[in-house]
């Protein structure tokens, strides 16, 4: 622990400056301070108009780089939230009938079998079970329609889960204000403007996505994103998911955590290291850390390889979503869900 406590205290000029900052700012810090409410809508807010102007400026960029820098932190949020925090690592027969399937297409299966994962966590609920069984109704009717769509459902899953993210954020905790729903509104005015041909225009004006980087141009991520559409539409939709897996790391990183911690007041950038060992060990970080300079490095000499590597590392995450918040939804750990 010494070690890790000598680690943190690297981050001290980056309090430092924060403190700085908040002198200058003076009474204007103080609300945002004590206020988590208002700071996280104020955030969020921030956040999605930030997300909105990147993708209309420079959609490739970010859709090329937005993995390598946030994809394995975000992971690690993933499993601090979504396993450790809840507690269902504790628990050996979700690890078993729901864990193995989620494993399984992490190495490549289909999205029916992390469906399987899903299945089973919604067994093992500790639930009703008239809960469960309407659950896994619903299972049921999404793997027939995975079924249907083939290939496409990948495709449609990878669109869908940033929205599982955002709803996560808004369902995490209650509230005692209506603050939330300004960056949520802000979201889905964004969404539609990006899915729109108005946001495409947009775009064209600026020539967002002519601008490619490392390899990686407006093909590309037709290819990826938006297979077997009309290129109008597989632009938009380009936009979108640019815009959308932006937010899903914010939400990750900054939103979810914000809103998860007992205290109101934000923590120190040290405090923030030393409570993230503390939940996930320090074998865990530091092997983060390492996958994270990994993909840096990979990145600085093959940015599409890097992008290709980072997506097989993570092609389970999307599922461990799904599983966790089946679970956190029939066990109602959610403000709405109890």
């Amino acid at each position: 622990m010494a070690m890790v406590a000598s680690a943190a205290r690297l981050l001290d000029p980056l309090d430092w400056a924060r403190r700085r900052w908040l002198r200058l700012l003076g009474a204007w810090a103080r609300p945002l301070m004590v206020d988590r409410d208002l700071r996280v809508a104020l955030v969020a807010s921030l956040m999605v108009v930030t997300a909105t102007t990147a993708t209309l400026l420079l959609p490739l960029w970010l859709l090329a780089l937005g993995p390598i820098v946030w994809g394995v932190p975000h992971l690690v949020a993933d499993l601090r939230y979504l396993v450790v925090g809840p507690g269902y690592h504790r628990r050996p027969l979700l690890w078993l009938v729901a864990g193995a399937p989620i494993v399984a297409t992490g190495l490549g299966a289909d999205l029916s079998v992390g469906l399987l994962g899903v299945a089973g966590a919604a067994l093992l609920a500790r639930a009703s079970i008239d809960r469960r069984l309407v659950a896994l109704a619903a299972i049921a009717g999404l793997a027939s329609l995975v079924a249907v769509a083939g290939f496409l459902a990948d495709i449609a899953f990878a669109h869908l889960h940033n929205f599982i993210a955002v709803a996560l954020w808004w369902a995490w905790r209650p509230r005692a204000r209506r603050l939330h729903w300004l960056p949520l509104a802000l979201f889905a005015g964004a969404s539609l403007l990006l899915i729109s041909p108005l946001g495409l225009a947009l775009a064209d004006k600026t020539w967002a996505l002519g601008r490619e980087l490392g390899g990686i141009g407006v093909d590309y991520q037709l290819a990826r994103l938006a297979p077997g559409v009309s290129v109008d539409l597989g632009l938009r939709l380009v936009l979108l998911f640019c815009f959308t897996q932006a937010i899903h790391y914010a939400v990750w990183l900054h939103l979810l955590p914000d809103d998860d911690r007992e205290r109101r007041t934000p923590p120190t950038f040290r405090r923030s290291l030393l409570d993230l060992v503390r939940d996930l060990g320090w074998p865990v970080v530091a092997i983060a850390g390492g996958l994270s300079l990994v993909f840096a490095l990979w990145a600085a000499f093959d940015l599409m390889e890097a992008g290709h590597g980072y997506f097989r590392l993570a092609r389970f995450h999307g599922h461990l979503e799904l599983t966790a918040a089946t679970l956190l939804i029939l066990e109602g750990r959610l403000r709405w869900s109890r």
